[in-house]
């Protein structure tokens, strides 16, 4: 199926690995330039044909000097995938044991961050009436499935994509939400990750906790989503194939929230 998306530009956070990665290397599948940023630039990126910047989007100024950069070099923006986020590790005690500086951490990663880089790219989207994707969590409506600040902080990414959407609509530019479950990426199977984190908080060998994933969390398949999945959706709806598709949550988690 042709997305209609060659030619078009798109700046890419949190894209390393994962998710992201994926993300960028759909796009490019379809004829996106893509502006790729993350903390580090592995070889994938290049490799994929993206272009690489190498950011650290927790720092406040950052975000500025990252759309600079990309408009420079795309010569616009027509689409912003705001995929940054994580700073879950290390959360797996309960409410209490999380400190004031590991909210403030957690928040400016997965909510503060985005809306930093959305501001900048702002202007952007709006010349070029192009689309924003952003990648929640499950987490967000499933505020059980996962430490605390972390699923606080998707819930209120997903917010402000809604809230987003109904500002900037009439004005050209569509805001959606991808909320991925489970994905089978480093996060989960890493040996120093937040699955093996959880497996040892849970007493269980982190191998069994994979294996018994896919039951425990509801899903009605029975694997670990696909980052390529992820990434299949998110370009569709930063498709001109979406252009009816605004202000929504989607789904990706192998049915494992049973509410509407």
């Amino acid at each position: 199926m042709d997305l209609q998306l060659n030619g078009k530009t798109a700046l890419v956070t949190g894209a390393s690995r994962g998710i992201g990665l994926a993300v960028a290397r759909s796009l490019i599948a379809e004829g996106v330039r893509v502006v790729a940023a993350a903390r580090t630039s592995p070889p994938e990126l290049e490799a994929a044909g993206a272009i690489p910047v190498a950011v650290d989007l927790s720092s406040p100024a950052a975000a500025g000097r990252l759309v600079t950069e990309a408009v420079a070099e795309l010569g616009g923006i027509d689409i912003l995938v705001n995929n940054v986020g994580g700073g879950d590790g290390g959360l797996n005690g309960g409410f209490a044991d999380v400190t004031d500086e590991q909210w403030a951490q957690v928040m400016d990663l997965n909510l503060l961050a985005t809306v930093r880089v959305t501001r900048a790219a702002l202007p952007a989207l709006l010349t070029a009436r192009g689309a924003i994707v952003n990648v929640s969590s499950i987490g967000a409506r499933v505020p059980h499935g996962g430490p605390i600040a972390y699923t606080t902080a998707k819930a209120a990414l997903t917010a402000f994509g809604k809230a987003l959407a109904e500002e900037v609509g009439p004005r050209g530019v569509r805001v959606n939400t991808v909320s991925p479950g489970p994905v089978r990426t480093d996060l989960w199977e890493n040996p120093t990750g937040y699955g093996a984190e959880l497996a040892k908080a849970l007493g269980v060998p982190h191998a069994d906790l994979l294996a018994g994933l896919p039951t425990a969390t509801g899903m009605l398949i029975d694997r670990l989503v696909e980052a390529d999945e992820v990434a299949a959706l998110v370009t569709y709806l930063a498709s001109p194939l979406a252009s009816a598709t605004t202000g929504t949550d989607h789904l990706i988690d192998g049915g494992a929230v049973k509410t509407a």
